[in-house]
């Protein structure tokens, strides 16, 4: 009778935890309808605040130039550019000066970082964080091309009482497999947590590009008090929130327009994802794995099947296509239309990164450590990170 018992609550368990994923699916669906493309303007009349925008560089690819050229051609009154690169052999370099040359008008300055944490890309930011001469900061990564109104509708977020406004990570349209499989990603799974989670006011900014009031970095102790941390966007978000501020989600996604765009390259950047919120949220071990379409679905099929007498087998379809039915919908949502690709190209990559997702929570317990730009790091509990300098540290 114990053992029934047992069984029993855990099914129950697994039914509501079921019930709250599909929730999560309606939610994100109705929020991205409500909340993506909407535009926020401001007043004729109201002030246009200064922003100083931080763009780390790191190499450079076919698309770099027409991601740069966007942030010279912003329609926006009042704000500076501020490049970073480690050394002044970083290629991007020259991308930089060819579009310096090209808008002589536009306030650019070039910084080279210093080493003063164990964050690459802190280390490059600092010098530009230091010399930034207006209150509202714009850090943005350099793969991502923005909208002639992008900057309005990100200014026009930051209401009195917000401190961070972030856009929800996508990407352009691009051509091949891998291309429609980072869309994939980023307007499903990831969407509907993003959009959950900023519906709900959980933490989740992503760093690849935000606006955030410098004075409030400032109190927290500035920007190399996040320089211990690789995910230091979490970490900067949440010293936001502990002083009373907001964050909010702009209009317009972050469209990530990277011309490196391989199936390994992007399987590589989910398990160095997987292993940050690992250390930094340890509950994600156990929610992932449930909340991932196949492995959930199995789970919904034992346990109605235990308490309702459902067919497994029935169910177990039943779920897998109504998921799918409401990720091209998000889908569709986030990217405000049509997708470049065909409802068959959907379903090969949609079952392709379900299948794969398994794997690659796997190996991200597997090689706890990270490999990022041209570093190797070890993360503790809490996120904090230490770079590995010997090669006997790391697992072959």
């Amino acid at each position: 009778m114990e053992w029934r018992t047992v069984v029993g609550g855990i099914s129950l368990a697994t039914f509501i935890f079921w019930i709250g994923v599909w929730c999560l699916h309606f939610m994100a669906i109705a929020y991205g309808k409500w909340r993506l493309y909407k535009t926020k303007e401001l007043l004729p009349d109201a002030p246009r605040p200064g922003v100083s925008i931080i763009k780390p560089l790191t190499g450079t690819d076919k698309h770099l130039f027409g991601n740069l050229e966007t942030y010279f051609s912003m329609k926006y009154p009042l704000y500076e550019l501020l490049f970073c690169a480690h050394d002044d052999s970083e290629p991007a370099l020259m991308v930089v000066r060819k579009l310096m040359n090209k808008y002589p008008s536009v306030d650019t300055k070039i910084c080279l970082g210093k080493k003063v944490c164990v964050n690459p890309k802190i280390n490059n930011m600092i010098p530009a964080y230091e010399m930034a001469k207006y209150d509202l900061i714009l850090i943005s990564d350099c793969g991502i091309r923005m909208k002639e109104d992008t900057l309005s509708d990100m200014v026009a977020h930051m209401e009195d009482d917000v401190g961070l406004v972030h856009q929800m990570p996508f990407v352009c349209d691009r051509e091949g497999f891998a291309a429609t499989l980072e869309k994939i990603y980023f307007g499903t799974v990831h969407a509907r947590v993003y959009l959950s989670a900023d519906l709900m006011r959980i933490n989740c900014p992503t760093g690849m590009s935000s606006l955030m009031r410098k004075k409030v970095i400032d109190e927290a102790g500035g920007l190399v008090v996040f320089g211990c941390y690789l995910a230091e966007d979490f970490f900067m978000a949440k010293a936001i929130t502990d002083r009373g501020w907001r964050l909010t989600i702009a209009s317009q996604p972050a469209w990530q327009n990277s011309g490196h765009c391989k199936v390994l390259a992007f399987q590589a950047r989910m398990t160095r994802w997987a292993k940050l919120r690992f250390a930094m949220v340890p509950h994600t071990l156990i929610l992932e794995p449930l909340s991932e379409c196949m492995f959930l679905g199995l789970l919904a099929s034992y346990a109605t099947n235990w308490l309702f007498e459902w067919s497994p087998l029935a169910l177990f379809l039943t779920h897998i296509l109504c998921w799918l039915i409401l990720d091209w919908i998000l889908l569709r949502t986030v990217q405000n239309g049509s997708v470049p690709f065909s409802k068959v190209d959907f379903i090969i990559g949609w079952l392709f990164r379900e299948v794969y997702a398994p794997y690659l929570f796997l190996s991200a317990l597997w090689e706890p450590t990270i490999r990022w730009r041209t570093g190797i790091y070890r993360l503790r509990w809490g996120g904090v990170a230490e770079e590995i300098t010997d090669c006997k540290d790391v697992k072959s």
